[in-house]
């Protein structure tokens, strides 16, 4: 990966944290900071993947790619909201 290509996948992350966490099922009570961290970590993951499965490098734009690192960040989002909620709970 290029400095290009990380500067990409950190603006690109930016937004995905929102998307991750406008697709991601319930109520998050994370801070934002955290999405952002999540969509950005989202956007290196998915496109590994795209590029492990074969898809990453198609002529135009990657919507296969960026489908993917939707759905990572989405997920992401739920875990990260998930363990983020258990964070001070003492049973």
């Amino acid at each position: 990966m290029t400095v290009t290509g990380i500067i990409t996948a950190i603006v690109v992350g930016l937004i995905l944290g929102v998307l991750g966490r406008f697709f991601a099922p319930g109520k998050q009570s994370i801070p934002i900071w955290l999405t952002i961290i999540v969509g950005i970590i989202a956007a290196f993951i998915g496109t590994w993947i795209a590029r492990g499965l074969g898809y990453a490098d198609t002529k135009g734009f990657d919507w296969l790619e960026l489908i993917t690192q939707i759905v990572v960040a989405a997920v992401g989002v739920a875990l990260a909201a998930n363990l983020y909620g258990r964070r001070g709970v003492t049973r």
